[in-house]
């Protein structure tokens, strides 16, 4: 017997009655079963936002359809994405290479559930590592003169791969404002919670000096103001006198791949839901 096909939906729309009920109707009425459903009502905003996963007779572009036909009743934004189909990444990285690493042990262990189909670099190094896990690895050195034909070949590798999500993983060039924009919702981030209180070089160092008691990280998605897209995830890990600059590097690398694999996970899960300058998370 085949088993029928797994779908996750997620929704927005202005908080109203009804909602839960028109989604489940249709579900039921199509032969649906719902394995998983999680929503909250923003009574602030005045917005509902939903996600359901479940198994059901009927193809995508019936559900694509069917969902279509309710939307206008609700004023309804939706998407709708087939389980069997994992999400295609592309990887940006310079030369620190712990998230990148973490990232292609999570996928070869199966604990995250994506296509890592590139990996592309402002610099050579990290050529082995990505090429021993089978993993295509382009090379595209940028400087300020270079920047917009380099970002064009960016875009031109998210097509050709048709990646879902781009992921920054410690690659340390600024975006530009239109390759931002491109990336719009599809473009993850991770950076030490220290910004913006200790910029430029070595902050870790700074943050000794300062006498931090907490190392943390942020996962966030790109927007053209630096750092400051809608966050997804934190991580902390504590800190005191006798650690030294060196310790609190290698604590910040583990919560930097911390935070980022759980980012990467739930935005490929569609448990994150933009609202306006920050996030709805459904977690497992």
């Amino acid at each position: 017997m085949i088993s029928p096909a797994e779908y996750i939906l997620t929704l927005s729309c202005p908080d109203r009655p009804g909602v839960v009920a028109a989604v489940s109707g249709l579900l039921a009425g199509n032969g649906c079963n719902i394995i998983e459903s999680q929503q909250f009502g923003d009574r602030v905003g005045q917005r509902f936002f939903m996600r359901v996963q479940f198994a059901g007779p009927l193809s995508e572009d019936e559900l694509n359809a069917a969902f279509a036909a309710l939307a206008p009743d609700f004023a309804m934004e939706f998407k709708l994405r087939d389980v069997a189909r994992k999400p295609r990444v592309l990887i940006m990285v310079s030369k620190f290479d712990h998230c990148l690493n973490d990232l292609l042990y999570r996928v070869r262990s199966k604990a995250l559930d994506i296509e890592i189909v590139a990996v592309v670099s402002n610099h050579p190094d990290l050529r082995p590592l990505t090429q021993s896990n089978g993993i295509d690895y382009h090379h595209l050195p940028v400087t300020q003169e270079s920047k917009p034909k380099q970002e064009a070949e960016v875009l031109a590798l998210v097509e050709h791969y048709q990646v879902d999500l781009v992921v920054l993983a410690r690659y340390m060039q600024v975006l530009s404002e239109e390759l931002c924009e491109k990336l719009a919702g599809r473009a993850i981030n991770i950076h030490h919670s220290f910004l913006p209180s200790f910029k430029g070089a070595k902050p870790y160092h700074q943050a000794h000096s300062r006498g931090v008691k907490l190392i943390g990280a942020t996962a966030h998605y790109v927007t053209a103001n630096l750092d400051e897209g809608p966050i997804i995830e934190q991580e902390v890990a504590r800190a005191n006198h006798s650690h030294s600059p060196e310790d609190l590097v290698a604590m910040g690398r583990d919560v930097e791949c911390v935070a980022l694999a759980r980012a990467v996970r739930w935005h490929a899960e569609q448990r994150v839901l933009l609202d306006g300058h920050k996030t709805i998370i459904f977690p497992r």
